[in-house]
């Protein structure tokens, strides 16, 4: 019989296993069927440390995801369905159009990042213990701080050389 607690870790962890896939497949639905499809392998493996466990499996996911997604092309539809929603969302073009573009450059901002501090980030955004993200990205927990500390800084720096790339093609 398993000694984890299914409902709590679902109630406690699915969002954050959402935030943390949406920023790697930028599609809520996606990043929801991924959450989903990591607790259902979760369900039949029952993992020592689950929480650790169904981040791991969400990783893979969405890196598999991404080779599926370059290989078929899909982002051109994921695209076309972001801006039908925004039409249909009757928020104020202007501003939407702003929000896009913001969203935008943190996208390619983070792209702009190696792997390792991508992932860190979007680990710890997740609600990761430093323990979690040191198991979860081969680190010693010690260099996690330091690594999340060179992360947001390289993020912020990619962030600024991007909406000033913007600003002069004003």
């Amino acid at each position: 019989m398993s000694t984890i607690d299914w409902n709590d870790l679902y109630r406690t962890t699915f969002e954050d296993l959402v935030r943390f896939l949406h920023r790697k497949v930028w599609d809520t639905e996606r990043a929801r069927d991924l959450a989903q499809e990591a607790f259902v392998r979760a369900l039949q493996h029952e993992p020592r440390k689950p929480r650790a466990w169904l981040f791991q499996v969400a990783a893979n996911l969405a890196r598999d995801e991404a080779r599926m997604v370059i290989r078929r092309k899909k982002h051109l539809v994921l695209l076309k369905s972001e801006a039908e929603s925004r039409e249909a969302s009757g928020k104020d073009p202007a501003d939407e159009l702003m929000e896009q573009e913001k969203w935008a450059m943190v996208r390619e901002a983070l792209d702009s990042l190696s792997e390792t501090d991508r992932d860190a980030l979007l680990l710890w955004d997740a609600g990761q213990s430093y323990t979690e993200i040191a198991n979860e990205l081969g680190l010693a927990v010690g260099a996690v701080g330091t690594t999340l500390s060179r992360a947001r800084r390289r993020l912020a720096e990619a962030y600024n050389e991007k909406e000033k790339a913007d600003v002069a093609r004003r």
